[in-house]
Protein backbone atom coordinates (compact mmCIF):
# COMPACT_ATOMS: atom_id res chain seq x y z
CA UNK A 1 0.00 0.00 0.00
CA UNK A 2 3.27 2.46 0.67
CA UNK A 3 3.88 2.29 -3.19
CA UNK A 4 0.64 2.50 -3.74
CA UNK A 5 0.82 6.05 -1.64
CA UNK A 6 4.15 6.93 -2.31
CA UNK A 7 3.38 6.23 -5.84
CA UNK A 8 0.23 8.86 -5.61
CA UNK A 9 2.62 11.39 -4.19
CA UNK A 10 4.74 10.99 -6.91
CA UNK A 11 2.09 11.28 -9.27
CA UNK A 12 0.39 13.92 -7.76
CA UNK A 13 4.25 16.49 -7.71
CA UNK A 14 4.34 15.71 -11.70
CA UNK A 15 0.95 16.93 -11.86
CA UNK A 16 1.91 20.16 -10.18
CA UNK A 17 5.04 20.42 -12.00
CA UNK A 18 3.33 19.72 -14.88
CA UNK A 19 0.55 22.60 -13.87
CA UNK A 20 3.64 25.12 -13.26
CA UNK A 21 5.31 24.85 -16.49
CA UNK A 22 1.89 25.31 -18.25
CA UNK A 23 1.17 28.69 -16.09
CA UNK A 24 4.88 29.49 -17.30
CA UNK A 25 4.20 29.04 -20.95
CA UNK A 26 0.82 30.90 -20.79
CA UNK A 27 2.25 33.55 -19.03
CA UNK A 28 4.99 33.58 -21.39
CA UNK A 29 2.38 33.99 -23.98
CA UNK A 30 0.76 36.52 -22.45
CA UNK A 31 3.82 39.01 -22.20
CA UNK A 32 4.93 38.60 -25.70
CA UNK A 33 1.11 38.97 -27.23
CA UNK A 34 1.46 42.26 -24.94
CA UNK A 35 4.64 43.48 -26.70
CA UNK A 36 3.96 42.66 -30.21
CA UNK A 37 0.48 44.71 -29.48
CA UNK A 38 2.33 47.91 -28.43
CA UNK A 39 4.63 47.41 -31.49
CA UNK A 40 1.84 47.51 -33.70
CA UNK A 41 0.35 50.19 -32.61
CA UNK A 42 3.27 52.16 -33.85
CA UNK A 43 2.56 51.04 -37.22
CA UNK A 44 0.22 52.99 -39.79
CA UNK A 45 -2.87 50.83 -40.41
CA UNK A 46 -3.86 49.94 -43.74
CA UNK A 47 -7.33 52.52 -44.72
CA UNK A 48 -9.47 49.62 -46.46
CA UNK A 49 -9.96 50.54 -50.43
CA UNK A 50 -13.23 51.80 -51.06
CA UNK A 51 -14.89 51.12 -54.45
CA UNK A 52 -14.48 54.07 -57.00
CA UNK A 53 -17.55 55.85 -57.38
CA UNK A 54 -17.94 55.48 -61.49
CA UNK A 55 -16.35 58.77 -63.48
CA UNK A 56 -20.05 60.98 -65.09
CA UNK A 57 -18.97 61.76 -68.72
CA UNK A 58 -18.62 65.50 -69.38
CA UNK A 59 -21.82 66.92 -70.81
CA UNK A 60 -21.08 66.98 -75.07
CA UNK A 61 -22.61 70.67 -76.71
CA UNK A 62 -24.79 69.49 -79.22
CA UNK A 63 -23.47 69.50 -82.83
CA UNK A 64 -25.32 72.84 -84.72
CA UNK A 65 -26.48 71.75 -88.21
CA UNK A 66 -25.32 74.72 -90.13
CA UNK A 67 -27.34 75.90 -93.47
CA UNK A 68 -25.90 77.90 -96.17
CA UNK A 69 -28.22 80.84 -97.82
CA UNK A 70 -27.39 82.80 -100.76
CA UNK A 71 -28.86 86.26 -100.88
CA UNK A 72 -30.80 86.60 -103.98
CA UNK A 73 -32.27 90.14 -105.57
CA UNK A 74 -35.44 90.61 -103.49
CA UNK A 75 -34.29 88.71 -100.50
CA UNK A 76 -34.82 90.48 -97.39
CA UNK A 77 -33.56 88.97 -93.65
CA UNK A 78 -37.09 88.30 -92.63
CA UNK A 79 -38.04 86.65 -95.90
CA UNK A 80 -34.81 83.97 -95.25
CA UNK A 81 -35.46 83.08 -91.12
CA UNK A 82 -39.13 82.83 -91.61
CA UNK A 83 -38.41 79.80 -93.94
CA UNK A 84 -36.75 79.11 -91.46
CA UNK A 85 -39.36 78.75 -88.46
CA UNK A 86 -38.99 82.92 -87.20
CA UNK A 87 -41.93 84.20 -86.42
CA UNK A 88 -42.56 87.83 -87.24
CA UNK A 89 -41.88 89.01 -83.54
CA UNK A 90 -38.47 87.36 -83.53
CA UNK A 91 -37.43 88.64 -86.62
CA UNK A 92 -38.72 92.20 -85.19
CA UNK A 93 -36.73 91.27 -82.10
CA UNK A 94 -33.77 90.78 -84.64
CA UNK A 95 -34.01 93.62 -86.68
CA UNK A 96 -33.70 95.71 -83.44
CA UNK A 97 -31.54 94.15 -81.45
CA UNK A 98 -28.88 93.57 -83.76
CA UNK A 99 -29.32 97.48 -85.68
CA UNK A 100 -26.83 99.25 -83.02
CA UNK A 101 -24.48 96.62 -84.79
CA UNK A 102 -25.19 96.29 -88.06
CA UNK A 103 -28.81 97.27 -89.93
CA UNK A 104 -29.83 93.87 -91.16
CA UNK A 105 -31.62 95.72 -94.18
CA UNK A 106 -28.60 96.16 -95.82
CA UNK A 107 -28.21 92.59 -96.91
CA UNK A 108 -26.22 92.45 -100.42
CA UNK A 109 -27.45 90.27 -103.37
CA UNK A 110 -24.66 87.51 -103.51
CA UNK A 111 -23.38 87.44 -100.11
CA UNK A 112 -23.85 84.72 -98.02
CA UNK A 113 -25.93 84.51 -94.60
CA UNK A 114 -25.18 81.14 -92.35
CA UNK A 115 -27.72 79.86 -90.10
CA UNK A 116 -26.59 77.00 -87.29
CA UNK A 117 -29.72 75.10 -85.92
CA UNK A 118 -29.58 73.05 -82.73
CA UNK A 119 -30.85 69.30 -83.05
CA UNK A 120 -34.91 70.40 -82.60
CA UNK A 121 -34.43 72.50 -85.76
CA UNK A 122 -34.53 76.05 -83.68
CA UNK A 123 -32.08 78.73 -85.28
CA UNK A 124 -29.51 79.21 -82.42
CA UNK A 125 -26.97 81.52 -84.57
CA UNK A 126 -26.32 83.25 -88.01
CA UNK A 127 -23.32 84.71 -89.55
CA UNK A 128 -23.43 87.61 -92.26
CA UNK A 129 -20.74 88.11 -94.58
CA UNK A 130 -19.95 92.10 -94.46
CA UNK A 131 -17.71 91.97 -96.96
CA UNK A 132 -14.65 89.23 -97.72
CA UNK A 133 -12.91 90.29 -94.56
CA UNK A 134 -15.71 90.90 -92.38
CA UNK A 135 -18.47 89.32 -90.77
CA UNK A 136 -21.61 89.43 -88.17
CA UNK A 137 -22.04 86.80 -86.18
CA UNK A 138 -25.65 86.82 -83.98
CA UNK A 139 -26.19 84.29 -81.23
CA UNK A 140 -29.79 83.81 -79.34
CA UNK A 141 -29.68 83.40 -75.84
CA UNK A 142 -32.74 83.22 -73.69
CA UNK A 143 -34.36 84.88 -76.18
CA UNK A 144 -32.08 87.53 -76.80
CA UNK A 145 -30.28 88.60 -79.72
CA UNK A 146 -26.22 88.66 -79.01
CA UNK A 147 -24.67 90.40 -82.25
CA UNK A 148 -20.64 91.05 -82.73
CA UNK A 149 -18.47 92.41 -85.69
CA UNK A 150 -15.40 90.24 -86.62
CA UNK A 151 -12.86 90.08 -88.70
CA UNK A 152 -11.14 87.32 -90.62
CA UNK A 153 -7.23 87.12 -89.72
CA UNK A 154 -5.73 88.26 -92.96
CA UNK A 155 -1.91 87.53 -93.63
CA UNK A 156 0.44 90.94 -95.10
CA UNK A 157 3.46 89.84 -96.94
CA UNK A 158 5.64 92.94 -98.58
CA UNK A 159 7.07 92.39 -102.10
CA UNK A 160 9.39 94.18 -104.66
CA UNK A 161 9.65 94.43 -108.36
CA UNK A 162 11.57 96.22 -110.50
CA UNK A 163 11.66 97.16 -114.31
CA UNK A 164 10.91 99.57 -117.30
CA UNK A 165 8.18 100.59 -119.03
CA UNK A 166 7.72 100.50 -122.76
CA UNK A 167 4.10 100.75 -123.23
CA UNK A 168 2.03 101.73 -120.13
CA UNK A 169 2.71 100.66 -116.46
CA UNK A 170 -0.07 98.02 -116.62
CA UNK A 171 1.86 95.90 -119.04
CA UNK A 172 5.08 96.41 -117.54
CA UNK A 173 3.21 95.31 -114.16
CA UNK A 174 1.18 92.04 -115.52
CA UNK A 175 4.61 91.15 -116.84
CA UNK A 176 5.88 90.87 -113.26
CA UNK A 177 2.82 89.13 -112.21
CA UNK A 178 1.05 91.54 -110.98
CA UNK A 179 -2.49 93.52 -111.07
CA UNK A 180 -4.18 96.18 -112.79
CA UNK A 181 -4.79 97.50 -109.74
CA UNK A 182 -1.39 97.87 -108.33
CA UNK A 183 -0.14 99.72 -111.79
CA UNK A 184 -3.19 102.22 -110.80
CA UNK A 185 -1.93 102.83 -107.30
CA UNK A 186 1.34 103.60 -108.23
CA UNK A 187 0.17 106.07 -111.34
CA UNK A 188 -1.91 107.50 -108.75
CA UNK A 189 0.80 108.11 -106.51
CA UNK A 190 2.84 110.03 -108.66
CA UNK A 191 -0.45 111.57 -110.57
CA UNK A 192 0.54 114.94 -109.29
CA UNK A 193 3.58 115.30 -111.05
CA UNK A 194 3.24 112.99 -113.86
CA UNK A 195 0.17 112.46 -117.10
CA UNK A 196 0.75 108.90 -117.64
CA UNK A 197 -0.18 108.93 -121.41
CA UNK A 198 1.72 112.17 -122.49
CA UNK A 199 4.32 112.20 -119.99
CA UNK A 200 5.80 108.49 -120.33
CA UNK A 201 8.78 107.71 -121.96
CA UNK A 202 9.85 104.42 -123.44
CA UNK A 203 12.90 103.18 -121.36
CA UNK A 204 11.50 104.85 -118.24
CA UNK A 205 11.90 102.54 -115.09
CA UNK A 206 10.04 102.06 -111.48
CA UNK A 207 11.16 99.88 -108.30
CA UNK A 208 8.04 99.10 -105.86
CA UNK A 209 8.20 98.07 -102.63
CA UNK A 210 4.10 97.09 -101.09
CA UNK A 211 1.89 95.23 -99.21
CA UNK A 212 0.28 91.89 -100.31
CA UNK A 213 -2.48 90.27 -98.27
CA UNK A 214 -3.88 86.93 -97.91
CA UNK A 215 -7.19 85.16 -96.46
CA UNK A 216 -6.02 81.52 -95.87
CA UNK A 217 -3.71 81.49 -97.98
CA UNK A 218 -5.76 82.82 -100.85
CA UNK A 219 -4.39 86.61 -102.19
CA UNK A 220 -7.37 89.13 -101.87
CA UNK A 221 -5.28 92.28 -103.14
CA UNK A 222 -2.75 94.77 -101.98
CA UNK A 223 -2.07 96.94 -99.25
CA UNK A 224 -0.39 99.85 -99.04
CA UNK A 225 2.69 101.34 -101.48
CA UNK A 226 5.60 101.78 -98.97
CA UNK A 227 7.78 103.01 -101.10
CA UNK A 228 8.41 104.08 -104.88
CA UNK A 229 10.61 105.36 -107.04
CA UNK A 230 9.90 105.89 -111.12
CA UNK A 231 12.51 107.59 -113.40
CA UNK A 232 11.01 109.83 -116.09
CA UNK A 233 12.21 111.45 -118.81
CA UNK A 234 16.11 110.98 -116.90
CA UNK A 235 14.03 113.05 -113.25
CA UNK A 236 14.12 110.47 -110.16
CA UNK A 237 11.05 110.63 -108.19
CA UNK A 238 10.76 108.90 -105.05
CA UNK A 239 7.71 108.04 -102.69
CA UNK A 240 7.78 106.64 -99.20
CA UNK A 241 5.15 105.93 -96.73
CA UNK A 242 5.04 107.86 -93.38
CA UNK A 243 2.31 108.82 -90.75
CA UNK A 244 3.49 112.21 -89.08
CA UNK A 245 2.69 112.05 -85.61
CA UNK A 246 1.06 115.47 -85.54
CA UNK A 247 -1.65 114.34 -88.25
CA UNK A 248 -1.99 110.78 -87.80
CA UNK A 249 -3.03 111.57 -91.60
CA UNK A 250 -0.66 108.46 -93.95
CA UNK A 251 1.04 110.40 -96.93
CA UNK A 252 3.80 109.82 -98.90
CA UNK A 253 6.92 112.16 -99.25
CA UNK A 254 10.22 112.28 -100.86
CA UNK A 255 13.52 111.62 -99.55
CA UNK A 256 13.55 115.45 -98.09
CA UNK A 257 10.01 114.85 -96.66
CA UNK A 258 8.34 117.34 -98.91
CA UNK A 259 4.73 115.72 -99.87
CA UNK A 260 4.03 114.41 -103.17
CA UNK A 261 0.43 116.02 -103.06
CA UNK A 262 0.46 119.19 -104.61
CA UNK A 263 -2.94 121.42 -104.90
CA UNK A 264 -3.88 119.69 -108.08
CA UNK A 265 -3.40 116.29 -109.77
CA UNK A 266 -1.76 116.37 -113.04
CA UNK A 267 -4.91 115.19 -115.20
CA UNK A 268 -8.78 114.01 -114.44
CA UNK A 269 -8.31 110.15 -116.16
CA UNK A 270 -5.41 108.07 -115.10
CA UNK A 271 -4.25 107.39 -118.97
CA UNK A 272 -6.32 108.77 -121.94
CA UNK A 273 -4.84 110.33 -125.15
CA UNK A 274 -4.95 114.65 -125.21
CA UNK A 275 -7.02 115.15 -128.91
CA UNK A 276 -6.81 118.96 -128.11
CA UNK A 277 -5.32 121.12 -126.46
CA UNK A 278 -5.90 124.17 -124.70
CA UNK A 279 -5.48 127.05 -127.69
CA UNK A 280 -6.16 130.64 -128.05
CA UNK A 281 -7.80 129.90 -131.58
CA UNK A 282 -8.50 126.34 -132.70
CA UNK A 283 -11.19 125.56 -135.40
CA UNK A 284 -14.18 124.10 -133.95
CA UNK A 285 -14.93 120.85 -135.14
CA UNK A 286 -18.55 120.48 -135.22
CA UNK A 287 -19.22 124.27 -136.28
CA UNK A 288 -16.16 125.22 -138.40
CA UNK A 289 -15.19 128.20 -136.83
CA UNK A 290 -11.84 129.41 -135.10
CA UNK A 291 -12.48 129.82 -131.71
CA UNK A 292 -11.07 129.93 -128.51
CA UNK A 293 -10.39 126.40 -126.94
CA UNK A 294 -10.09 127.06 -122.73
CA UNK A 295 -9.56 123.48 -121.61
CA UNK A 296 -7.88 120.00 -123.01
CA UNK A 297 -9.97 117.06 -124.51
CA UNK A 298 -8.68 113.77 -122.77
CA UNK A 299 -10.23 110.93 -125.96
CA UNK A 300 -11.27 107.57 -123.68
CA UNK A 301 -13.82 105.23 -123.82
CA UNK A 302 -17.60 105.79 -122.70
CA UNK A 303 -17.56 105.29 -118.83
CA UNK A 304 -13.99 105.45 -118.34
CA UNK A 305 -14.18 107.15 -114.38
CA UNK A 306 -13.29 111.25 -113.94
CA UNK A 307 -12.14 111.97 -111.12
CA UNK A 308 -11.42 115.08 -109.63
CA UNK A 309 -8.18 116.98 -109.45
CA UNK A 310 -8.43 118.46 -105.86
CA UNK A 311 -10.53 118.82 -102.96
CA UNK A 312 -13.53 120.94 -103.23
CA UNK A 313 -17.22 121.80 -103.19
CA UNK A 314 -19.79 120.87 -106.16
CA UNK A 315 -21.01 123.83 -107.13
CA UNK A 316 -22.86 122.47 -109.97
CA UNK A 317 -23.66 118.91 -111.87
CA UNK A 318 -26.09 119.36 -114.34
CA UNK A 319 -27.08 120.01 -118.23
CA UNK A 320 -25.19 123.35 -119.25
CA UNK A 321 -26.06 123.73 -122.99
CA UNK A 322 -23.36 123.10 -125.25
CA UNK A 323 -21.11 121.69 -122.40
CA UNK A 324 -23.60 118.65 -122.07
CA UNK A 325 -23.69 117.00 -118.18
CA UNK A 326 -20.82 118.82 -116.28
CA UNK A 327 -19.33 119.20 -113.03
CA UNK A 328 -17.83 122.18 -111.44
CA UNK A 329 -16.00 121.95 -107.97
CA UNK A 330 -14.48 125.24 -106.23
CA UNK A 331 -11.44 124.66 -104.80
CA UNK A 332 -9.56 127.23 -102.39
CA UNK A 333 -7.42 129.91 -103.27
CA UNK A 334 -10.33 130.77 -106.19
CA UNK A 335 -9.80 127.89 -108.28
CA UNK A 336 -12.64 126.11 -109.92
CA UNK A 337 -12.21 123.38 -112.56
CA UNK A 338 -14.73 122.37 -114.57
CA UNK A 339 -15.62 118.95 -116.05
CA UNK A 340 -17.56 118.87 -119.58
CA UNK A 341 -19.54 116.41 -122.24
CA UNK A 342 -20.00 113.59 -119.67
CA UNK A 343 -22.60 110.42 -120.04
CA UNK A 344 -23.04 110.90 -116.09
CA UNK A 345 -22.23 111.82 -112.63
CA UNK A 346 -20.35 110.08 -109.87
CA UNK A 347 -21.55 108.74 -106.54
CA UNK A 348 -23.15 111.39 -104.79
CA UNK A 349 -22.47 114.03 -106.97
CA UNK A 350 -24.55 117.27 -106.47
CA UNK A 351 -24.20 120.67 -106.27
CA UNK A 352 -23.26 121.33 -102.77
CA UNK A 353 -21.26 117.91 -102.09
CA UNK A 354 -17.78 117.62 -100.63
CA UNK A 355 -14.89 115.86 -103.14
CA UNK A 356 -11.17 114.88 -102.13
CA UNK A 357 -8.50 114.73 -104.67
CA UNK A 358 -9.03 111.38 -106.55
CA UNK A 359 -13.16 111.20 -105.99
CA UNK A 360 -15.30 109.92 -108.89
CA UNK A 361 -17.29 112.78 -110.40
CA UNK A 362 -18.42 111.21 -113.41
CA UNK A 363 -17.77 108.98 -116.35
CA UNK A 364 -16.77 109.81 -120.11
CA UNK A 365 -19.14 110.46 -122.15
CA UNK A 366 -20.35 113.11 -125.53
CA UNK A 367 -23.08 114.88 -124.25
CA UNK A 368 -23.68 118.27 -125.88
CA UNK A 369 -21.56 119.62 -128.29
CA UNK A 370 -19.54 116.38 -128.96
CA UNK A 371 -18.14 114.56 -131.94
CA UNK A 372 -16.95 111.37 -129.84
CA UNK A 373 -16.40 110.12 -126.33
CA UNK A 374 -14.02 112.59 -124.81
CA UNK A 375 -13.62 114.73 -121.44
CA UNK A 376 -13.19 118.48 -121.77
CA UNK A 377 -11.36 119.29 -118.44
CA UNK A 378 -11.01 123.07 -117.89
CA UNK A 379 -9.49 125.24 -114.71
CA UNK A 380 -9.72 128.96 -113.79
CA UNK A 381 -8.31 131.07 -111.05
CA UNK A 382 -9.91 134.09 -109.95
CA UNK A 383 -12.13 133.96 -113.34
CA UNK A 384 -9.46 133.99 -115.44
CA UNK A 385 -8.86 130.26 -117.45
CA UNK A 386 -5.30 128.38 -117.16
CA UNK A 387 -3.83 125.92 -118.91
CA UNK A 388 -4.04 122.67 -117.12
CA UNK A 389 -0.87 120.87 -118.89
CA UNK A 390 2.04 123.88 -118.24
CA UNK A 391 0.00 125.14 -114.79
CA UNK A 392 2.07 125.15 -111.59
CA UNK A 393 0.57 124.20 -108.55
CA UNK A 394 1.99 124.79 -104.82
CA UNK A 395 2.73 121.24 -103.06
CA UNK A 396 1.38 120.95 -99.52
CA UNK A 397 2.70 121.14 -96.60
CA UNK A 398 5.53 119.25 -96.15
CA UNK A 399 6.88 116.94 -92.63
CA UNK A 400 7.51 119.22 -90.01
CA UNK A 401 11.37 119.89 -88.21
CA UNK A 402 10.90 118.03 -85.60
CA UNK A 403 10.03 114.29 -87.69
CA UNK A 404 12.69 114.71 -90.14
CA UNK A 405 14.70 112.53 -88.11
CA UNK A 406 12.39 109.59 -87.36
CA UNK A 407 11.27 110.01 -91.34
CA UNK A 408 14.84 109.27 -93.00
CA UNK A 409 15.44 106.75 -90.34
CA UNK A 410 12.29 105.04 -91.64
CA UNK A 411 13.05 105.57 -95.04
CA UNK A 412 16.63 104.11 -94.54
CA UNK A 413 15.78 100.53 -95.60
CA UNK A 414 13.97 101.34 -98.85
CA UNK A 415 16.31 103.41 -99.72
CA UNK A 416 18.79 100.53 -99.27
CA UNK A 417 16.53 98.43 -101.59
CA UNK A 418 16.31 100.95 -104.33
CA UNK A 419 20.43 101.33 -104.55
CA UNK A 420 20.92 97.39 -104.83
CA UNK A 421 17.32 95.45 -105.38
CA UNK A 422 19.11 92.57 -105.24
CA UNK A 423 20.52 93.20 -101.45
CA UNK A 424 16.75 92.07 -100.42
CA UNK A 425 17.71 88.58 -101.92
CA UNK A 426 21.21 88.46 -100.01
CA UNK A 427 19.90 89.79 -96.57
CA UNK A 428 16.92 87.98 -96.87
CA UNK A 429 15.10 91.08 -96.37
CA UNK A 430 11.47 89.78 -97.16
Amino acid sequence: MMMAKVQFKIQRRRRRKRLLVVLLIAAFAVIALVVMTQLDSGKPRPVPAKAAAPAIPAAQTPALAEYRVKIRSGDTIGKVLARYGFSAADIQALYDQVKPVFDLRRLRTGQHLRLFADPSGAVVRLEYDIDDLNYLSVEKREDVFKAGLHARPVETMTGMIWGSIDESPILAFNRLGEEDSLALAFADLFGWDVDFYIDLRQGDTFKVIFEKRYLQGKFIGYGRILAAEFTNQGRMLQAFYFIPPDTKKPGHYDAEGKSLEKEFRKSPIKWARITSRFSGSRLHPIHKVYRAHYGVDYAARVGTMVQATADGAVTFAGWNGASGRMVRIRHKNAYETMYLHLRSFGPGIRSGARVKSGDIVGYVGSSGDSTGPHLDYRITRNGSYLNPLSAKFDPVEPLGEEYLGDFKQAIEKYRLLFSDPLVCIRAGFF
